[in-house]
């Protein structure tokens, strides 16, 4: 160990087995607190605690519960018996060094000092994300972007009155989510940032609906107030209908009106988030071995594997041996948001670092370690791990799950996320849902909006473990795919009341599935050929799947089912064909239906028996 590790001041964060072992477990008697950390027999307890197993059976049995000294106690029961013989009682949770981010760490308060808040800029796609992060670090970023649009998360750091704030710029709310979904709590703070000439736009929804499911304070930021037309009122009133309630009008959000381009309120801006900061009490102790939070990563051609890390606690240090995700290494290089090479960081603070066996993924925790063996056997044991969840991996809940957990007796709060053909069509679902609440199940709609089932859907369903409904909607098959591999539940409709008969039977414990929709593929429409007595032929290219003859079909544009019918004639150039794979070209003649377009989407499907 070199001579840094030796004299290094600060504690590591690796539970420590500071409990005596009695009786085959880890247990202790401390200032009159029994902590154990698993359920015991009666006779083991009476051991733990000096007493007479016969004392402990009295009791129990005057508190009507028959026992003998054997018989394991549930953590209840346990307490009960601690109390009547004037102990406290705490169960700890054992935790492997492998499974660092489960700690629970506690530090005394003396130790902790406040810390930069992490405050991620969020809105839709021109609003003046970027620019809003250039007005506050008064830098150029960008003009150095694509199109103007936020190529990568990058983080940053602003000074304002004595206090450090770190700012998260994303890309949008999809990494956002990815973080969330893999349990990184990183942001404390969201700047939702919407143009005062164009109002609240999908992404804004998006973006809201992304920062209420992750709890944290919403500032809001009304940017573009120079420009004509700009409307800051008409704004509060439309962020009024997803609950944003400015403080003017006796709500918690503060809105501040900005001009990024012209650096018109950026002072007001800061001075807010500040104020939320100090709410928040954020602390964190600097007198130990990091852990916090990879903000981005990627390969790079000369250094190799380059993380941005995010240190939400203790101190990061140069040559640091660090466990990032499932990677390992030595920390080589540490560079600022500048470039500049930092020897330190403290909590809140974000660096880029070299050095890594491999890259990790964004949303990966990361830990800091006294030891190079003892990081590179830590990562080995999380690559194991890892492939194991994978195997088991589950995302989204799903209707079977709701039928079985309460046959099983547990109340469920059930996220549901809407996705309609129209705006109206997602509100009307979303009050009918509401209205099913009942003593068991409380259905928590957590976003509905009209428009395709998106890729961030899928990702905020993942996080928050939610079902997706379709209303005349379908997914590409690109979005099946990844919601197969999210463990993402799609549910679709056309008929209102068929959704909320299969929800509330499902609430009811009553589901029932006899038949279920199976797709057997899709098919682009590339060429249109109208023929007099025969109608449209769309000349299409199979995408996925196979097109069967006589199938059940339904025509899907821009994400939006148009129409539902059936296939009338199924031909491979001139002759005609009961099955067309993917891959192959064809033509389809849909039954009663002549209006299509060319990118249109014909989709088979069949209804099969389930299982």
């Amino acid at each position: 160990m070199s001579n840094k590790h030796k004299n290094d001041s600060r504690r590591s964060n690796i539970p420590q087995n500071n409990t005596s072992k009695k009786g085959g477990f880890d247990s202790k008697v401390n200032n009159g607190v029994f902590v154990y950390t698993r359920n015991m027999s009666v006779g083991e307890l009476a051991k733990e605690l000096n007493l007479n197993a016969s004392d402990i059976i009295k009791f129990l049995f005057m508190n009507k519960k028959m026992v003998t000294i054997n018989q394991t106690l549930d953590d209840e029961t346990i307490g009960l018996v601690c109390l009547e013989f004037g102990y406290d009682f705490k169960k700890e949770k054992i935790v492997a060094e492998e499974n660092f981010e489960e700690m629970e760490i506690v530090d005394k308060p003396e130790d902790l000092l406040p810390r930069a808040p992490i405050v991620t800029i969020m809105g839709h796609v021109d609003h003046g994300k970027t620019t809003l992060i250039d007005a506050i670090r008064n830098s150029k970023l960008v003009e150095s972007e694509v199109g103007g649009i936020s190529q990568a998360i990058g983080a940053y750091q602003k000074e304002i009155n004595g206090t450090k704030i770190t700012f998260l710029d994303t890309p949008g709310h999809e990494a956002f989510t990815a973080m969330r979904s893999r349990g990184a709590a990183v942001t404390d703070i969201v700047v939702l940032v919407v143009a005062a000439d164009d109002g609240v736009m999908p992404q804004t929804e998006e973006a809201i609906s992304h920062a209420k499911a992750a709890g944290v304070p919403i500032i809001v930021a009304i940017n573009k107030i120079d420009k004509e037309g700009a409307n800051p009122e008409k704004i509060k009133t439309e962020l009024m209908n997803y609950d944003i309630i400015p403080e003017e009008y006796g709500g918690e959000n503060i809105c501040c009106e900005i001009s990024a381009k012209k650096n018109i309120g950026i002072k007001e801006l800061l001075e807010a988030i500040v104020v939320v900061s100090e709410m928040l009490e954020l602390k964190a102790n600097p007198n130990r071995y990091a852990i916090g939070t990879v903000i981005e990563a990627n390969l790079d051609k000369g250094e190799g594997p380059k993380a941005t890390l995010l240190v939400q606690n203790g101190t990061l240090t140069f040559q640091d041996y660090v466990v990032v995700g499932t990677a390992y290494g030595k920390i080589r290089r540490m560079t600022n948001e500048y470039k500049k090479i930092v020897k330190s960081a403290v909590p809140g603070t974000p660096v880029s670092v070299i050095g890594l066996s491999e890259v990790p993924n964004a949303g990966d925790h990361f830990m800091a370690f006294p030891t190079e063996k003892q990081a590179k056997d830590i990562a080995f044991k999380r690559s194991l791990l890892k492939k194991q969840e994978e195997q088991n991996a589950s995302g989204g809940a799903s209707l079977d799950d709701l039928y079985n957990r309460i046959h099983e007796g547990e109340v469920q709060t059930v996220n549901i996320i809407i996705k309609a053909d129209t705006t109206g069509s997602a509100e009307a679902i979303k009050s009918s849902l509401i209205k099913l609440n009942n003593d068991q199940v409380k259905l928590n709609v957590i976003h509905a909006a009209a428009g395709a089932i998106s890729d961030s859907d899928i990702m905020l369903a993942s996080a928050s473990g939610a079902i997706i409904y379709g209303f005349n909607v379908r997914p590409s098959a690109a979005i099946t795919q990844k919601a197969e591999a999210e463990k993402v539940e799609i549910r679709l409709h056309r008929i209102i009341y068929d959704l909320l008969n299969e929800m509330e039977a499902a609430m009811k414990g009553m589901l029932k599935k006899e038949k279920v929709e199976q797709i057997t593929g899709q098919a682009e429409v590339r060429q249109l050929v109208k023929i007099s007595k025969i109608g449209t032929i769309a000349g299409c290219y199979v995408t996925s799947g196979s097109i069967k003859a006589n199938s059940l079909i339904r025509l899907i544009r821009d994400g939006v089912v148009v129409y539902e019918g059936k296939i009338k004639s199924l031909k491979r150039f001139k002759d005609d064909a009961k099955e067309v794979k993917e891959g192959f070209e064809c033509g389809i003649n849909i039954e009663n239906f002549n209006d299509l377009k060319e990118a249109d989407i014909i989709e088979g499907y069949e209804m099969v028996e389930k299982d």
